[in-house]
């Protein structure tokens, strides 16, 4: 992938570059099950791949059952998304942390951009506690081999934008889809607008 800044002999490329904690918003003719308008929340991506989690896809199993340690951390709602189609009996966790928190020397926080970070569900949850606005849980998640979601970009599957903190752990009953894309400049903002297919659904 080429980077944003270097001069390219082809074009001058404006793209923005896929890293960690960046998102990837769904095109609107993305109609595959797991991915269709999804938003992608990226953790890692080298030039092994590339792994994130879905943000937006809620599951009926509140955290409480699986993971009852874990509950009172967890953004509302409580429940267990789910990341993506790769190894849905794993959990990851994500966290939002407070404003100016340190975690440098805390055991199983691991930061992947900005006050974003990476909760290791063996820790002592009480230690992290008072570090984090909220946590979320997902089952599985979301991974491209080596070039493949290089591919899916050149196709236009993706769109590739900035996370806010506050995305990791949205509130319930938000269409995150949409409102990623309302908060960026015209035109993308009026992707928005797209109609929901209820028959794809």
């Amino acid at each position: 992938m080429e980077y944003a800044d270097e001069p390219d002999d082809r074009m001058a490329s404006t793209e923005p570059v896929v890293r960690p904690g960046s998102l990837l918003v769904s095109a609107t003719d993305l109609t595959e099950p797991a991915f269709r308008r999804t938003v992608v929340y990226v953790i890692e991506h080298n030039d092994a791949g590339s792994l994130g989690v879905v943000l937006n896809r809620a599951s009926a199993t509140a955290v409480h059952t699986v993971l009852p340690q874990w509950a009172d951390l967890c953004a509302r709602p409580r429940a267990l998304f789910v990341g993506g189609p790769v190894k849905r009996d794993a959990a990851l966790c994500l966290a939002t942390l407070r404003t100016g928190a340190v975690i440098e020397g805390v055991e199983g926080l691991r930061r992947v951009h900005g006050r974003v970070v990476m909760v290791d569900l063996d820790c002592d949850p009480d230690q992290v506690g008072p570090l984090v606005e909220g946590a979320r849980v997902f089952a599985g998640y979301s991974g491209w081999t080596m070039g493949q979601l290089d591919g899916e970009l050149e196709r236009a599957d993706w769109t590739v934008l900035s996370a806010l903190p506050s995305d990791v752990i949205g509130p319930p009953r938000t269409d995150l889809w949409a409102q990623v894309l309302r908060r960026q400049p015209l035109p993308l903002a009026l992707r928005a607008t797209h109609p929901i297919d209820v028959e794809r659904n």
